[in-house]
């Protein structure tokens, strides 16, 4: 506040010496750009800007400055000059670094103008002048800063959202358009053909581990992984390397469940990967973690894409025991899924089951009284099996 009461109060010989000052504007922004390439060369990086853009952004900000030691404007840390030069130039690219050289270069050229022409200014008031003047250059050079930083921001912004909207659209099948297929390689630096992997993943955030883009682009293995509502998706290019050493990659990283789709040719199939991996991702309980293949999870997978004629399955194959108390059905299914895993030997279910072997027996007794029907024979074993893997994936709940 103390800079701008001092700024307003200027006094006559203040805005003399600048008004001298103004009338050489030209000569002093041909004498910045002369400063801007020649001062550490190395370090300029004006190439996204034209030398009409430049000499017009230097000629603004020289004038602003003086403007501002004169008391004719306030507030140089809002600076509406400073801050279009920081919007244009973060939309060029140019580096901040290098704005913030130039404002300096620009505000050491104009305080030499003004000691040029002091004359037998008094020592007070020339103290003023100079407080004035880095005032106004510390306050520009803040606005360019706030305005660059917001500006980089938008763009960040505005490049997730379209990241965000390629990948959408490639995940619902778009890329089977020729056009769009081009642009989202490019976008995405991704191949447009060759093998693809799609991984469906979910859990406890996050998903996956942080920077896992960059991890595997350092393995020379190009992806795409990207934050949906429940799920993260990668997309994985394979580019004539062996699916599965990639995967064992990517296995590293999940902290979540996961699935995988077959390689799917191009990103023309990518929608088709997509829905091939989640349907694997639904076949996994909640509390497994993990990646899966859905060569894995087939017959799991053939249960969810038919949810009635399962349901149907599961209510005639396993009704009477559903039927049961909770807690005595689930005694039952789980020995009866034992036994099953344990090639239908109730000697080796029992330790499982941490029973008597008999005990097993029994129970599968009754399992059998229920429904109806012998345990033992190949087809009755398929649709156990079936019915005991929909009722773990929750395809079908008792009521």
């Amino acid at each position: 506040m103390a800079a701008r009461t001092e700024h307003s109060m200027a006094s006559v010989g203040t805005r003399q010496l600048v008004a001298a000052c103004r009338t050489e504007i030209p000569v002093l922004t041909k004498k910045l750009i002369a400063a801007i390439f020649t001062d550490i060369p190395e370090w300029t990086d004006y190439s996204p800007v034209s030398r009409d853009d430049l000499y017009d952004a230097c000629c603004r900000y020289l004038t602003r400055v003086l403007d501002l030691v004169a008391g004719a404007v306030t507030g140089p840390d809002r600076d509406d000059v400073a801050a279009a030069i920081g919007r244009n130039r973060a939309a060029q690219g140019v580096p901040l670094e290098v704005m913030l050289r130039t404002f300096r270069l620009g505000g050491q050229i104009v305080w030499e103008a003004l000691l040029d022409k002091a004359g037998e200014l008094a020592p007070g008031e020339f103290r003023k002048i100079g407080a004035a003047t880095w005032s106004a250059i510390d306050g520009m050079s803040s606005a360019l800063v706030t305005s660059y930083r917001g500006t980089e921001l938008e763009q960040v912004r505005r490049d997730e959202r379209r990241r965000h909207g390629t990948i959408e659209d490639l995940l619902a099948g778009s890329a089977r358009d020729t056009t769009f297929a081009a642009r989202a390689a490019r976008e995405l630096n991704l191949p447009t053909h060759g093998g693809y992997l799609v991984v469906a993943v979910r859990g406890d955030r996050p998903h996956v581990e942080i920077g896992t883009e960059a991890a595997l682009a350092a393995l020379g293995i190009r992806s795409v992984w990207h934050d949906r509502v429940e799920t993260i998706v990668g997309l994985v290019s394979l580019e004539q390397r062996d699916g599965t050493a990639v995967l064992e990659r990517v296995r590293d990283r999940i902290r979540g469940r996961a699935a995988a789709s077959p390689v799917v040719q191009g990103l023309a199939q990518i929608g088709t990967g997509h829905a091939l991996a989640m349907l694997a991702l639904e076949t996994l309980p909640s509390a497994a973690p993990g990646l899966v293949l859905l060569e894995e999870r087939y017959p799991e997978a053939l249960l969810l894409r038919s949810p009635d004629l399962t349901d149907l399955m599961v209510t005639r194959t396993l009704g009477p025991v559903l039927e049961l108390p909770t807690k005595e059905h689930e005694i039952l299914l789980r020995t009866l899924a034992i036994w099953l895993a344990e090639n239908c030997s109730a000697a080796n279910a029992a330790p499982r089951l941490h029973c008597h072997r008999n005990t097993v027996i029994n129970r599968l007794q009754r399992i059998s009284a229920l429904l109806g029907r012998r345990l033992d024979g190949q087809r009755a074993h398929l649709e156990l099996s079936l019915a005991l893997a929909a009722l773990e994936m929750g395809v079908n709940r008792p009521g």
